[in-house]
């Protein structure tokens, strides 16, 4: 028997140099696959899925790559999550981060082949992410007094962020979109007030930014199309009661006379209801769930607008923006905040109808509406915007910025290096890798582009030696250019999120000995 029976049949186990192996080769193919989406000329991928429908995205958010991908290597989950977690905490560079601990684990490699103990590379990782960090720390510029260069600040990051994106090509136009829609906000990261409407049609030119809030929906039939100073009752109430529901109803009657009387007293019902909703002294009513043909005929009669079946998230934000509360009961209209705007009218983008409510309480709402040539272009364009919209609103919190284009990694990897000339012992080794898997963002920026890397890294780092120099580089003339005049700028949170999650990842898969699958349950025979 031995020792090898402690597992059930189908389990396995593998240990030591295999499993490192397994972990690094997976995590490191996991890298490459996204490897090529970074950078200003990073190409997309198709993702399709096997499901019904064959659904097809098209996306260069490292994240929704990875999201898709239905994955076996228990390193390369790992490597999934902390893109994950990156694009919920700061929204960018999930690609980046997932290069990033991609080639700290190619760099590991090496070193454990070297016959260094992985404790001590970690311990060095350790090290040099904190050395990574101050570097950063010591050259971040923060601009959040002077108004003027901040906003200018938040465009550069807004045009950074989405120059590796689809919306490359309008990227002055999205930015200031993204800048105005998160000046809104005044510093919450909520980005939930700021509603993004895809209408297909038109071209990415076409998309705008409106103050104010827009429903998805059409107003109903023989109802008032514009109300101007309007007070909102957002409810979420069942106003479909005036029928006997046939279905499911039972009623025992010895005539049809008396089914006749319930009905009316349904409806006399229903009546006082829509009467006590109009006692709020509102002209508009907008209601989650549907609202039959004689409710509706009540509230037109009033001289109510009256939506129905507006989705969830809608309501919120109505309620959110118009600063009114989501009503369920109606008995006592005082104890009701209503929502006010100054003006609901109906607009057409492309062939819909919309509900347009303007001038509204609180300025941080705003609607960007997007048009597009297809679904797909629109779901891509509503990612990147979401990316730079994330970053912007992270950055208005912690307003430190730094360049961008390659340019941290190589501040960090010229600071990393001299850590580790200092640094004895085998710990150097580790140090020294870190710098090199850093270099490997702006290695890979160039690659992208088609140029030639090992030049440009070899020029970059020569320009680095001189103190405070902005280079980086300019793929769009494939050469070291000045960060500063281009205007490339990142958002530190984002660098500092990378940096860091990286290392995290890179250390845990490193700890890794042994993988042990487990033995999957066996079906009884049930026949």
């Amino acid at each position: 028997m031995g020792v090898e029976r402690i597992f059930r049949d189908e389990a396995n186990e593998e240990k030591g140099e295999r499993a490192r192996m397994a972990s690094f080769v997976g995590a490191m193919a996991i890298a490459d696959l996204v490897k090529t989406t970074l950078g200003p000329k990073g190409m997309d991928k198709i993702l399709q899925s096997t499901g019904r429908g064959r659904e097809v995205t098209v996306t260069n958010d490292g994240a929704t790559i990875l999201k898709s991908l239905h994955i076996d290597n228990p390193a390369a989950k790992v490597l999934v999550d902390i893109s994950k977690v990156q694009d919920d905490e700061v929204g960018d560079g999930t690609t980046s981060v997932v290069v990033l601990a991609g080639e700290l684990l190619r760099e590991a490699e090496k070193l454990v082949a070297a016959k260094i103990h992985p404790m001590t590379i970690i311990s060095g990782f350790r090290m040099a992410a904190e050395c990574a960090r101050d570097a950063l720390l010591q050259k971040v510029v923060d601009n959040k007094e002077n108004a003027e260069t901040f906003k200018s600040d938040l465009m550069k990051i807004a045009m950074t962020t989405l120059s590796s994106k689809i919306l490359s090509q309008d990227k002055e136009h999205f930015g200031q979109l993204a800048v105005d829609a998160v000046m809104r906000l005044k510093g919450s990261t909520n980005l939930e007030s700021i509603q993004i409407i895809k209408k297909p049609g038109g071209s990415l030119k076409d998309s705008f930014l409106d103050e104010g809030f827009i429903l998805d929906k059409k107003i109903g039939i023989g109802q008032p199309k514009r109300i101007e100073n309007a007070k909102i009752l957002v409810a979420n109430t069942a106003m479909d009661t005036d029928k006997v529901k046939i279905y499911g109803a039972r009623v025992r009657v010895d005539s049809m006379s008396k089914a006749a009387e319930i009905e009316g007293a349904e409806k006399q019902k229903m009546r006082e209801k829509v009467q006590k909703i109009i006692a709020h002294g509102i002209n508009c009513f907008v209601n989650r769930q549907l609202i039959y043909n004689f409710p509706e005929e009540l509230f037109a009669d009033a001289g109510i607008l009256a939506i129905e079946h507006a989705d969830f998230d809608g309501i919120e934000r109505l309620a959110l923006v118009t600063g009114g509360e989501i009503a369920s009961t109606f008995d006592n209209p005082e104890s009701v905040k209503l929502g006010h705007c100054k003006l609901i009218e109906e607009i057409m983008i492309g062939e819909d109808k919309l509900i347009h409510f303007s001038g509204v309480e609180m300025g941080q709402a705003c609607t960007i509406v997007l048009r597009g040539a297809s679904h797909h272009v629109l779901d891509e364009a509503e990612r990147s915007l979401h990316d730079a919209l994330c970053v912007l609103s992270q950055t208005v919190n912690d307003s430190r910025v730094l360049f961008g284009g390659g340019w941290p990694e190589m501040v960090m990897a010229k600071e990393v290096d001299e850590l580790a000339r200092k640094t004895p012992g085998k710990k150097s080794h580790a140090i020294e890798a870190f710098s090199r898997a850093l270099v490997a963002i702006p290695t890979t920026i160039a690659d992208n582009a088609g140029l030639d890397s090992a030049e440009l890294i070899a020029q970059l780092r020569a320009e680095h030696q001189k103190e405070g120099c902005p280079a980086g580089i300019d793929v769009i003339s494939g050469s070291v250019g000045d960060m500063a005049e281009l205007g490339i700028s990142e958002s530190f949170k984002v660098k500092q999120a990378v940096l860091l999650s990286a290392t995290e990842a890179a250390e845990m898969i490193l700890r890794v000995d042994e993988i042990i699958t487990c033995a999957p349950r066996r079906r009884e025979d049930r026949m």
